[in-house]
């Protein structure tokens, strides 16, 4: 069984709804929301990595709204 991890960011929240990750082999990541557990989208390492990238570039944020 893998380890799934979570940003420190969303304890403490009111809502326990989270994106979570784990890496049970060097050449796949697992993501779920964590109030659907049983949904897991696979990637690798390599997209997986452009997708955080993208993330802190700022690419997603109009996606997010007022959010």
């Amino acid at each position: 069984m893998s380890c799934w991890r979570k940003s420190s960011f969303s304890s403490g929240q009111v809502s326990a709804e989270c994106v979570e990750v784990s890496a049970p082999s060097a050449d796949l990541i697992l993501i779920r929301e964590s109030d659907a557990p049983a949904a897991v989208i696979a990637t690798e390492p390599g997209p997986w990595a452009a997708f955080i990238r993208g993330l802190k570039r700022g690419d997603f944020d109009h996606l997010a709204g007022s959010v």
